[in-house]
């Protein structure tokens, strides 16, 4: 008889430190280098520390700050052992942690904190400095630092417990986080994760890619480290700036995969990028994770070929509001490369048991009930829904983009995903692109996954991205600068590309473009908008 999943996340760490106590459950960087420049690493925490440690920042949350079981806590730390004990912590306390990604715009920033109204705040000296200097969350009366506690604000280390004091036990349904979206589309928006949502996600991470406890992991994204340590993993902190995987240094990543035995990656397509192109061996590594964004073609036939021949590369499709939904193997997209060029998309594999995949007529506007929607037919384009066990129910004190997003289906909620995509007739789901960036022209919907891929074939063309411009379909081109060009030539050839398929056949308008703006974090995510608003005024010109 299988053994039942954990009500919670710290369920899941207090099994993990019973069977394996003395097993490291975390190593970090550290401030300290070896004379090649490479992290000494000398940072860590065995799981039995990791739940002691925890244990005692919760009952010293509790019963040494006016902070109760379901208040919001904003945390602004580095991936560093406070963090993890920080989280857990609060996890167990049954507080409410607050992340927000650091790369978004300050405005943006202020505006989540503002939304989020929390009680408590855990950060960096200098996340308190900017939270004095700039305003942000004037509702927290709670300050906790990592640093000296300076201007009012309390040490986490003089706030551990070790009294026996009573700590609650969250709910399933009980709110377990708010986690903001980057915004890459728009505003960001902070997504309510219930305990029951996380254990859904971690049930449905191990399953699909059949992890086992005893493992160790190189998480490059931080906040997916904190599943590491439910499924009984080490978690090797990647020394880069989480906030920027395009800048990494792929020199000190090997040599931090070779010294730990690192088995598994998570990685972002940019920090994938990184690491094709600098060409090394992956060798020990068995499993390997890129999330976020569509991964090039090129980039998943390159980290294939490092790879050793029994080693896996899974591209997971999903969003925060609902992670993972579908997922396919690195072999199995190439063998739908062909068909991504040639304009079908991007296939994302097939939906995990558990998740229900529909597809549905694109709408513009809310959907209050299921039984608004109509179905598409096989092969046809319409708008991603899914609901499963980590499907999530709401963004937190934005009830308008969640009557916008979400479908009530009886007793349960249905998530738009607000992409288009289908499902083939072998029951396998294709992305298309999202909903808001796709170009309507007079003879239909064109949409940019479909699009992009076509002319990204092209030898000069480091990146495409389709805009539209008063109704007219406009491609802007940021140039390889590893190869020779004449703009002109390469204009020409990328309308003679666009008269081979029916699809691109009316696109004429071709604009060079330096540098795309992108979403700091994947680095991959291209501000469609952005270039809108800039083709317009070029063409205007």
């Amino acid at each position: 008889m299988s053994e039942l999943p954990p009500p919670h996340l710290t369920d899941a760490l207090d099994r993990a430190a019973r069977l394996q106590p003395e097993q490291i459950a975390i190593r970090v960087p550290g401030p300290r280098h070896n004379r090649f420049g490479f992290a000494r690493y000398d940072e860590l925490l065995t799981f039995g520390e990791l739940q002691k440690r925890s244990t005692a920042l919760a009952r010293g949350l509790l019963h040494r700050t006016p902070l109760e079981r379901g208040d919001r806590v904003v945390v602004m730390l580095k991936p560093t052992l406070d963090f993890f004990v920080s989280m857990f912590a609060l996890f167990r306390a049954g507080m409410v942690p607050v992340l927000i990604d650091p790369g978004i715009p300050r405005a943006s920033l202020k505006q989540c904190l503002r939304e989020a109204d929390p009680q408590g705040f855990i950060g960096l000296p200098m996340a308190h400095l900017a939270r004095r200097v700039l305003g942000w969350a004037p509702s927290a009366n709670v300050h906790l630092t990592t640093g000296h506690g300076w201007f009012g604000n309390r040490r986490l280390r003089d706030l551990r417990c070790s009294d026996e004091l009573e700590l609650p036990t969250p709910g399933a349904d009980d709110l377990a986080a708010i986690l903001f979206t980057s915004g890459s589309t728009g505003v960001p928006k902070g997504v309510e994760y219930k305990h029951r949502h996380f254990i859904g996600q971690l049930e449905l991470l191990r399953d699909a890619f059949g992890i086992e406890p005893g493992g160790t992991d190189f998480p490059t994204f931080p906040p997916f480290a904190l599943f590491d340590p439910a499924l009984g993993l080490t978690s090797v902190i990647p020394d880069m700036d989480a906030r920027k995987p395009a800048q990494a240094d792929a020199r000190k990543l090997h040599d931090a995969m070779q010294r730990f035995g690192v088995e598994q990656l998570f990685g972002s397509p940019a920090l994938m990028k990184v690491l094709a192109e600098y060409g090394k061996p992956l060798a020990g590594l068995r499993r390997v994770t890129s999330a976020g964004a569509p991964v090039p073609p090129v980039t998943v036939a390159k980290i294939q070929a490092l790879l050793p021949d029994d080693a896996k590369f899974w591209t997971p499709y999903g969003a925060t509001e609902c992670l993972p939904v579908a997922v396919i193997e690195g072999r199995q997209l190439l063998g739908t490369r062909i068909a991504t060029e040639q304009g079908a998309g991007t296939c994302v594999g097939r939906p995990l048991p558990g998740n229900d995949v529909r597809i549905i007529r694109i709408v513009d506007g809310p959907i209050a009930n299921w039984d608004e929607t109509v179905a598409c037919a096989p092969g046809e384009i319409g708008e991603i829904t899914v609901v499963g066990p980590s499907t999530t129910e709401a963004y937190f004190n934005r009830p308008d983009l969640t009557f916008k997003a979400k479908i009530s289906e009886r007793d349960r909620v249905v998530h738009r995903m607000g992409d288009a995509g289908y499902l083939d007739a072998q029951g396998r789901l294709w992305f298309c692109g999202r909903l808001s960036q796709r170009v309507r022209t007079a003879d239909g919907d064109l949409h940019t996954e479909q699009v992009e891929p076509i002319f990204n074939t092209h030898p000069s063309v480091l990146r495409s991205a389709l805009v539209g411009v008063e109704g007219e379909p406009v491609v802007l081109v940021e140039l390889d600068p590893r190869t020779p060009h004449s703009w002109d030539g390469i204009r020409a050839e990328l309308r003679a590309l666009a008269m081979q398929l029916p699809l691109t056949q009316g696109i004429k308008r071709f604009l060079p473009h330096r540098k795309f703006p992108v979403d700091i974090r994947h680095n991959a995510k291209i501000r469609r908008e952005d270039l809108a608003v800039e083709a317009a005024r070029r063409l205007r010109a």
